[in-house]
C-alpha cells in the first residue's frame, strides 16, 4: 500500500499493527535471496528485488508502527511488549539483510543494477557489510534491550515540584519563569530526578560501551569509532575531517556565542550568567506561540499552503490522516521525532508541545524531516533511498526552520522579532555543545575502559572547552560533569549528534540565500529534499548548491553574515 492508495477517510488510527511472524518472513526472505543469487538474467533479479523490498518494507511498516505506539504510551503493555519482542528480532533481520547486501554486491549483473539504482545504492551495501558478521546478534540484542531501558527510565520520571508532578516535558515551561528562584529550582528538580538515576544510567552505558566495543572487536575494529562511522554510513568524510570542523566551532564559533550569552547577561541585569538563566533570554519573558495546540497546527496550515502547492498538498495530507502526535502527556517519551511508514508512504510527526517556543521549533523542525521524506518516497521505491544519511537528513529539518521564518507572525504576533533573534541565536549556540557531544563519544569508544567518574570528568573539561561561559551555581550533580545523562542521542544514536551542527551550517547557508533570493534557494532545497538518499552527504550539499561544511572558510563565510544580522538587532528592545 502507499500514500496513493489510502481512502479519503482513512487515518492512522486505522493503520492495522500485526506482529511480523518471523517464523515465515525469515525462510521467504531467505529463499527469495537464493532465487535472486541464482536468477538467469537481470530482469528476474529486478523482479525478485522488488519482492525481497516488499518484505523489508512490509517488517519496517510494522516496526515503525510498534515503534510510534510504544513511545506515545510507554505503559501500554502491549505496545512494552511487542517493542521488546522488536528489540531482540530486528539483529536477525540484520542478519539476513546482510546476505542480500553480499548477493546484491556480487551480482553478475552489478554493472546493470547500478544502472537502475545508482552507484550510491552500492557505497551503502559496502558500508552496511563492514558492521555486521553472524554471531554478534545477541550482543545487538543486548544493545537494543539497553536503549530502550534508556527511554523507558526518561519516559516513566516524576518529579515533584511546588506540590505537583511533571515529567521531563512538562516542567520546562517552569524552568523558564520570570522568577530566578523558581526557574532555578525547577531546573534542579530536573537534575534531581537525573542524580536520583545518575547510577542507573551511568550503568546503562558503561554496558553500552563494552557492548559496541566487542561488537567492534568481533568485526575487526581497533574500536568502535569506526564502525560507529559505517553504522552512520559516512562514505565521503573522516574522523580527521570532523575533528578539524570541532575545531573551527571551537575557534569561530564559541566567541561569537560568548558574545550572545554576554549580550543576554545584559539584557537580563545581572552580574553573572548562570546554567539557570541560559534559555531564560529576555527579561519579560520568552516568547511564547499564540493559542492552542488546534490553533497552532491551524496556523501552520496557512504557513505551508502559502510556501508552496508542494507543503500545501504536504501538510493537508499529514493532518487528514492524523499523522503528528504533538501534544505532551504523562508517559509518553520526551522526545521529537519523524518515522516513516513504508507502506502507507506515510511520514509521521511525534513531538511534546509544552507551550514554550520549543513547540514550534520541533514542528518546523520534524515537518522538514516529513517533507523530505514524503518527496523522496514518491521519487523511490527502494528504502535505501527514502531517507539520506543523518548528516544530510538534518539540513531539510534545520533549514525549513527557518524557510517558515516569514510565517512566525502567525505564531508569536508582536514577539516575532524577539523569537527570531532567539531562534537565530540558540542555533548558534547549539553548535559548540554539539560538537562537545561528539567529541565525547570519540573520547569514549577510544577508551572504552573509562570509568563512569572518568567520563564525567571528560564531559566536564570537554564543557570548559567549549562552554566555558557555563556556571553551575554549585550544583554539585552538573559540577561533577553529570549534564551529558541527559542527552539521548549518545544513549541510543551513537555519533549521529555531529549531524546537526553539520547540517547546521548549511541550513545557516540557505537562511542567507533565502534572504537574498527566495525562490532559487527553496528550488534547490526542494531538489535537496526530493533525491532522498541517493546520494552521499557531499554529493547532497553540492546538489543543492551548498558550500561543504568542512571547506576552509565555510564556517567563516556564515558566521559573518550571522553576526551582521545580530549587530543590526536591538536586542535591549526585547
Amino acid at each position: 500500500m502507499n500514500s496513493e492508495l489510502i481512502t479519503a477517510t482513512q487515518t492512522f488510527d486505522d493503520f492495522v499493527y500485526q506482529r511480523p511472524d518471523m517464523e515465515l518472513l525469515l525462510p521467504r526472505f531467505d529463499d527469495l535471496i537464493t532465487q535472486f543469487e541464482s536468477a538467469p538474467d537481470f530482469e528476474t533479479q529486478i523482479d525478485l528485488f522488488k519482492q525481497i523490498n516488499a518484505l523489508r518494507e512490509s517488517f519496517s511498516t510494522m516496526y515503525n508502527l510498534c515503534f510510534i505506539r510504544h513511545s506515545s504510551n510507554t505503559l501500554d503493555a502491549f505496545y512494552e511488549a511487542e517493542n521488546d519482542y522488536f528489540d531482540t528480532q530486528l539483529p536477525l533481520i540484520e542478519a539476513i539483510n546482510n546476505r542480500f547486501y553480499k548477493a546484491l554486491r556480487d551480482s553478475p549483473y552489478r554493472n546493470l543494477l547500478e544502472a537502475q539504482f545508482g552507484k550510491h545504492l552500492f557505497v551503502l551495501v559496502d558500508l552496511a557489510l563492514k558492521t555486521f558478521v553472524p554471531g554478534i546478534e545477541t550482543a545487538l540484542q543486548k544493545e537494543n534491550a539497553l536503549s530502550s531501558e534508556y527511554t523507558k527510565i526518561k519516559a516513566q520520571a516524576i518529579i515533584e515540584f511546588e506540590g505537583k508532578k511533571y515529567n521531563l516535558s512538562n516542567i520546562h515551561p517552569l524552568e523558564l519563569s520570570d522568577n530566578p528562584k523558581q526557574r532555578r529550582d525547577a531546573l534542579n528538580a530536573r537534575w534531581g530526578f537525573y542524580a536520583s538515576q545518575a547510577s542507573a544510567l551511568e550503568g546503562i552505558f558503561d554496558e553500552m560501551v563494552k557492548v559496541r566495543h566487542q561488537i567492534a572487536l568481533d568485526l575487526g575494529y581497533k574500536n568502535f569509532v569506526e564502525l560507529g562511522y559505517a553504522r552512520m554510513r559516512r562514505s565521503d568524510y573522516t574522523p580527521e575531517m570532523v575533528a578539524n570542523f570541532r575545531k573551527q566551532v571551537r575557534e569561530q564559533i564559541v566567541p561569537l556565542a560568548g558574545k550572545l550569552y554576554e549580550r543576554q547577561r545584559q539584557r537580563l541585569g545581572l552580574d553573572r550568567l548562570t546554567y539557570y538563566d541560559e534559555e531564560f533570554k529576555f527579561l519579560h519573558g520568552n516568547p511564547k506561540p499564540i493559542g492552542t495546540p488546534e490553533e497552532i497546527v491551524a496556523n501552520a496550515d496557512v504557513m505551508y499552503k502559502e510556501l508552496s502547492a508542494h507543503t500545501a498538498s504536504f501538510f493537508s495530507y499529514m493532518q487528514k490522516t492524523k499523522l503528528m502526535d504533538l501534544v505532551n502527556r504523562d508517559g509518553k517519551a520526551p522526545m521529537g521525532y519523524c518515522t516513516y511508514l513504508g507502506n502507507y508512504g506515510a511520514p509521521y510527526i511525534f513531538s511534546n508541545f509544552n507551550g514554550t517556543s520549543g513547540d514550534i521549533d520541533v514542528l518546523t523542525h520534524e515537518a522538514g524531516h516529513a517533507f523530505q521524506v514524503w518527496m523522496s518516497g514518491k521519487s523511490f521505491d527502494i528504502d535505501e533511498y527514502h531517507w539520506p544519511t543523518s548528516d544530510a537528513a538534518e539540513i531539510h529539518s534545520m533549514s525549513m526552520e527557518f524557510f517558515t521564518w516569514p510565517w512566525m507572525h502567525l505564531f508569536f504576533g508582536p514577539e516575532t522579532a524577539k523569537y527570531q533573534f532567539m531562534h537565530l541565536g540558540n542555533a548558534v549556540q547549539f553548535l559548540p555543545y554539539g560538537v562537545a557531544v561528539d567529541e565525547f563519544q570519540h573520547i569514549v569508544y577510544e577508551n572504552p575502559e573509562m570509568s563512569p567518574q572518568e567520563r564525567n570528568q571528560a564531559w566536564r573539561n570537554l564543557e570548559r572547552q567549549y562552554l566555558p561561559h557555563r556556571n553551575y551555581d554549585g550544583n554539585s550533580f552538573l559540577e561533577n560533569g553529570g549534564y551529558w545523562l541527559k542527552q539521548g542521542h549518545i544513549f541510543n544514536s551513537p555519533f549521529y549528534y555531529i549531524d546537526y551542527t553539520l547540517a547546521q551550517i548549511c541550513a545557516f547557508q540557505f537562511w542567507v540565500r533565502d534572504r537574498n533570493n527566495h525562490q532559487d534557494a527553496w528550488n534547490d532545497y526542494v531538489q535537496l529534499c526530493s533525491a532522498g538518499g541517493s546520494q552521499s552527504f557531499l554529493e547532497l550539499v553540492k546538489l543543492s548548491n551548498l558550500r561543504s561544511p568542512f571547506e576552509d572558510g565555510c564556517v567563516s563565510s556564515v558566521v559573518s553574515t550571522i553576526a551582521a544580522f545580530f549587530d543590526s538587532v536591538d536586542d535591549s528592545a526585547f
